[in-house]
């Protein structure tokens, strides 16, 4: 839809949400209500996703497997928890745009981080640092400085930090890869998002992977606002490693299971170094107990611990909502979602009110930013108040997200109207 063609009045929310072939989707998620009663206009995907009410009879079946068959249940249960983790390989390598056997679901986001520099960030003295940007996920800052430091390294000058031009929020694809060239002979690994998580920019993976690979460098993503939110071709783009989370955009509750793709080109390769455990040893001889350590063949060789059942079992609650309504169908709802959204802030003319998120759809994906030039806090907390939930980052940036398996037109509406009369 074009601006010429999208009204602010309640009426074309409705018809919209009237015409929309997701709509269905809602009803398959518990969506909470305010204290009259309403539906909260939940747009906090980017922290954690709303529950698919799939989840609770998955998690039950497995608390009855455990209560019914003690051990028993590790291949006896309805989904055989020896294997449970193999059931993501097709619907999780399809979820990012992979090889089944590129990916698995283990661990947590930033334990699969170090998993994966253990790995590809193995500095020498002349190829030693690691770029990232500057406004990376604290998270994700800890654990690179911290490898930095196991190396025997000072972040000082083995992390190079990547940074918007002055006055601008967005990173430029053309920045990165002059600086990339540059300095590449020092660079052993770049480590950036696939979207980033204050201001929702998308990144162009494939453009920045092939000038990694250019110089040399390896590279590695965080799609930790990335995954269920934007289309990813990892396999194609020769990323080679990613990581991300289960409980924003994938709806898979708080503390989920984590995922991690690591390329065919290394997950083919066993003699590369790794932090080993007995879950990334060949089931062929697992059970031998032998004190060899033997990797299974793709990502399945990087797991240390057997899957964390009842935090698996949601997302297979979620991931079977993704693969119905299927990837391609929410990206173009996501984009008229997004571009309402913004259609209805730019009426208002706050001058408040400042989206910081790239207005080209290609370059966005759920999230907005909104940049509050006066009392941020005040407006998050008013916003709170009246039913909405969304966050705010320090200092001003409060971010919204319209997931679209379970957001409407209405609520971006709804949203409008709220921002409208609490921003001024």
């Amino acid at each position: 839809m074009t601006p010429r063609e999208l009204r602010p009045d309640e009426e074309f929310a409705l018809g919209l949400d009237a015409a929309d072939p997701l709509a269905r989707f809602r009803d398959r998620f518990e969506v909470p209500v305010g204290a009259d009663g309403r539906p909260l206009i939940y747009f906090c995907g980017h922290s954690l996703g709303l529950m698919p009410k799939s989840a609770r009879a998955l998690v039950a079946r497995e608390i009855d497997d455990w209560g019914r068959l003690g051990v028993a249940g590790h291949f006896e249960a309805t989904n055989p928890w020896y294997t449970y983790h193999e059931r993501f390989r097709e619907s999780g390598a399809r979820l990012v745009g992979a090889l089944p056997g590129e990916v698995v679901m283990m661990n947590s986001l930033t334990v699969n981080l170090h998993l994966m520099m253990a790995t590809f960030y193995r500095p020498t003295a002349s190829r030693h640092a690691i770029l990232m940007e500057a406004d990376a996920f604290p998270s994700d800052r800890y654990a690179v400085t911290s490898q930095i430091r196991h190396h025997g390294l000072d972040p000082e000058t083995s992390l190079i930090l990547v940074r918007p031009r002055p006055g601008e929020s967005i990173h430029r694809s053309e920045d990165l890869e002059r600086l990339i060239e540059e300095r590449g002979g020092e660079i052993a690994l770049v480590l950036l998002p696939g979207v980033q998580y204050l201001t929702g920019q998308v990144f162009d993976l494939e453009r920045l992977s092939a000038a990694a690979r250019r110089q040399g460098c390896l590279i590695g993503f965080d799609l930790a606002h990335a995954a269920g939110n934007i289309v990813l071709r990892l396999h194609d783009c020769r990323v080679d490693f990613a990581v991300w989370c289960s409980y924003k955009y994938l709806n898979a509750g708080p503390g989920a299971v984590g995922g991690c793709f690591v390329h065919q080109a290394h997950g083919d390769d066993p003699t590369l170094p790794r932090l080993a455990g007995w879950w990334g040893n060949d089931p062929e001889t697992r059970f031998a107990m032998r004190p060899e350590f033997v990797p299974r063949k793709g990502a399945d060789g990087w797991q240390v611990s057997n899957p964390p059942i009842l935090s698996m079992a949601p997302l297979l609650a979620s991931l079977a909502i993704f693969e119905e309504a299927g990837l391609e169908a929410l990206r173009a709802k996501l984009e008229r979602l997004t571009g309402y959204l913004l259609f209805l802030i730019d009426a208002q003319g706050s001058r408040r009110i400042e989206v910081i998120t790239p207005r080209d759809p290609a370059r966005r994906g759920c999230q907005l930013s909104l940049r509050v030039r006066r009392a941020p806090r005040d407006l998050a907390a008013a916003l709170s108040s009246a039913g909405v939930v969304c966050d705010l980052r320090e200092p001003d940036v409060i971010r919204v997200s319209t997931a679209p398996l379970y957001n409407r037109f209405h609520d971006v509406w709804r949203f409008a109207q709220t921002l409208g009369k609490e921003a001024g």
